[in-house]
């Protein structure tokens, strides 16, 4: 038996995948079935199927950039959607799973992974970030929004799917005109401009990213509104020193991921520090069904660095320590996997574009971390939390039919 057997074998039950040897022999491994993807992959080197089975994590994401396996057709999205389906994560399939050694290892060496200090959450966040705006905005809607969409219906479209998120977020903030809002991690802005047109806040967007400031600030000029919607290369914890107390309400979208277990407590530390007491606060994250865990090899080496998905139970209970109240918790359990899809899509459909900015090896990187990242929210342990908090239990109404209200008005502004 083989070292990829040895993995495999057991593995790959309904669909086809055929691995096509360095000799030109064949194995199969399945059976094609209706609904299912049938993918070949070809190893290229005698090597790359020992790197694989000596860290499938990892070895699976380094050996497809640096061309040691091919995909038939590019369909990397379809090899990682076999494998990871036939080995759903409700069923507890997993392949390549950390032995127990190499999880303690993790969580050892999590504290220093995720150390995220101000030097180092501003590199982080850099490497990933400030690629280059040319580059996002190939294959991003037309609003720039980099997290999970919003798909009130499976054929929408990615720029009304982002519209019905920026909405949906909005009607939890319960905003009310002239309030003071915080964007942490504000992007290039959309969202801090959406609800300042929707509603009438002012808003102060906060990032580590030096593109995404530029593009940020370049955008609320040409709308007309940079004395109401500003933004600042500024860190959380920074300015909860500054301004204690001087925000209505507080929104996150998809930046908790880069803060790091070690920071929780920091982080709604510093939430709450800025918050009014009766102020409101909307959190959208990425998170992990079940119990906290590690981030996989590929994500950390080669995505984001210092990055860490959060089990419900850890954000919740670091959000305790300071005194906010959960006052609605939701689940968005597929929404991402739709949006990664449509990026997915659109980066093939830019591949040329991309490799001129780039290279074949990023172009196949980037496409193997939107793939991986798909399958996760399809078949693994991913989902999204929307949470929102509360300093006073009296801030809100007591049921949640103002969120459905607010969100109607809103749908399509």
């Amino acid at each position: 038996m083989s070292l990829l057997d040895r993995l495999l074998h057991g593995k790959i039950r309904q669909g086809r995948l055929t691995i096509v040897s360095p000799d030109g022999n064949s194995t199969y491994y399945g059976t094609a079935a209706a609904g299912w993807p049938s993918v070949t992959l070809r190893l290229k080197s005698a090597g790359a199927s020992r790197r694989i089975v000596l860290n499938p994590r990892l070895g699976m994401g380094e050996t497809y950039m640096d061309g040691d396996v091919s995909v038939d057709d590019d369909d990397i999205m379809g090899l990682v959607e076999l494998i990871r389906r036939n080995n759903p994560w409700e069923k507890g399939g997993e392949i390549g799973d950390p032995k127990p050694l190499k999880k303690l290892t993790n969580r050892l060496a999590r504290p220093v992974r995720q150390l995220n200090n101000l030097t180092a959450s501003r590199a982080n966040v850099a490497h990933h970030y400030d690629l280059s705006n040319d580059f996002y905005r190939l294959w991003l809607d037309e609003d720039m929004q980099y997290s999970c969409a919003y798909w009130s219906e499976a054929d929408d479209t990615l720029e009304r799917a982002q519209l019905a998120k920026k909405a949906h977020i909005a009607a939890k903030l319960a905003l009310q005109p002239g309030q003071k809002v915080l964007d942490i991690g504000c992007g290039w802005g959309g969202m801090a401009l959406y609800l300042n047109r929707i509603a009438g806040v002012e808003v102060l967007g906060i990032t580590l990213s030096e593109e995404q400031l530029k593009l940020a600030r370049e955008r609320a000029e040409a709308m007309g509104v940079a004395n109401k919607v500003r933004f600042e290369l500024l860190d959380y914890r920074v300015l909860a020193k500054r301004a204690p107390g001087y925000f209505d309400r507080i929104v996150s979208v998809g930046m908790f991921e880069h803060v790091g277990a070690p920071q929780y407590d920091i982080f709604f530390r510093a939430c709450a520090s800025l918050m009014k007491d009766d102020g409101v606060m909307l959190l959208h994250t990425i998170g992990r069904f079940g119990k906290p865990g590690s981030t996989d090899a590929f994500t950390r080496k080669y995505i984001f660095p210092g990055g860490y998905i959060p089990a419900l139970s850890e954000t919740l209970a670091s959000s305790e320590k300071a005194k906010l109240i959960a006052t609605d918790v939701e689940t968005l359990r597929l929404h991402y996997a739709m949006t990664l899809r449509e990026w997915y899509r659109r980066v093939q459909a830019n591949k040329d574009a991309i490799i001129g900015q780039y290279d074949p090896r990023f172009y196949r990187m980037w496409t193997f971390y939107l793939a991986g990242a798909t399958a996760a929210f399809e078949w693994g342990g991913m989902g999204n939390y929307q949470i929102q908090f509360t300093r006073n239990r009296r801030a809100l109404p007591i049921t949640r039919d103002y969120m459905a209200e607010a969100e109607k008005t809103m749908i399509g502004r």
